[in-house]
């Protein structure tokens, strides 16, 4: 079973019945849910994952003090630690007293401060470009069981993706990024025998791919180790993922060096063609930096368009 099921089924059987003896009185300013950090929250866990963070817990959400107050916050706490031990075999962690707590009671405001830097969940203009994406997906992943008051599920939609200006700034880097470590120095790199500098330019190559493919979609980028994971969930270039692993884990000897070259360019090319299609570049050069000088053209907004090209990386 995967955690995300099996916290919505410990929050019906549980969490509803002590919401609704003991807590009718602030019900309609409650929301309940798991989002956050932690592979459950992706639907990514497994059987590895339950070596930690495990358990058949969830979120209690509340709003401002004017409208649920600290003791009732006390009060909600104490109900949930005394929720059952034990559920459909899982056993529950026991709650930090000094907080850092994935699941149990707390405030819309710390969590979304947490996460975005601020409590109402607004983002300046330049300020997207200073929040990892990482962040951005734990604040709007996972599923909201029940949002009585509608709060977070507003905060939540508002941070649903990127502003378009954001997104054409990240990704035109990012595409300069690709050009100068896959098309130009990873075979320089290669015929000065420096193995280890080609190595690092295939990852930049490979990371940037990745966060290209990412924006190309409009999905946040998730923490690395979830990356190949969540690339196959996608519906756009999800199959180079195979071609991007090969890059990172072959060597550099010649024979191999000179398929991934033909990748590097393969997927380059299937890039470019995903940019023609979003109408993001005409051009017919092959040349990835050429079309993120055509992508940095398309954004609206004067000022975010005249900043450095790998501004947004």
């Amino acid at each position: 079973m995967k955690g995300l099921e099996l916290s919505e089924k410990f929050y019906k059987e549980y969490g509803e019945k002590m919401i609704e003896e003991n807590f009718s009185h602030i019900k309609d300013y409650l929301a309940f849910g798991l989002v956050g950090s932690g592979s459950e929250c992706f639907g990514y866990d497994d059987e590895i994952s339950r070596d930690h963070d495990f358990e058949p817990g969830f979120c209690i959400f509340l709003p401002g003090e004017d409208l649920v107050s600290s003791k009732e916050e006390f009060q909600l706490e104490r109900a949930y630690a005394k929720l059952p031990k034990e559920f459909m075999g899982f056993e529950r962690s026991p709650l930090s007293p000094v907080g850092g707590n994935r699941h149990g009671v707390m405030r819309i405001s710390d969590f979304f401060e947490k996460k975005v830097a601020d409590k109402k969940g607004e983002i300046s203009d330049d300020g997207w470009f200073f929040i990892s994406e990482q962040f951005l997906l734990e604040s709007t992943n996972g599923k909201i069981f029940a949002d009585n008051f509608g709060l977070i599920t507003k905060i939540r939609e508002n941070l649903r993706y990127l502003p378009e200006d954001v997104r054409l700034k990240k990704l035109a880097g990012n595409l300069v990024i690709m050009a100068q470590s896959g098309q130009y120095n990873y075979n320089r790199c290669i015929k000065r025998g420096e193995t280890g500098a080609a190595s690092l330019s295939a990852f930049e190559f490979v990371n940037s791919s990745l966060k290209v493919i990412f924006l190309l979609n409009k999905k946040y980028i998730p923490y690395y180790k979830w990356t190949f994971r969540a690339l196959k969930d996608l519906e756009i270039l999800s199959e180079l993922g195979s071609d991007l692993e090969y890059l990172l884990s072959s060597p550099n000897h010649k024979k191999e060096a000179e398929k991934k070259s033909e990748i590097i360019e393969k997927v380059s090319l299937e890039i470019i063609k995903e940019l023609k299609n979003q109408n993001l570049s005409n051009l017919a050069s092959t040349s990835l930096e050429s079309h993120a000088y055509e992508v940095n053209n398309k954004i609206q907004k004067e000022k975010t368009r005249n900043l450095n090209i790998l501004y947004g990386v």
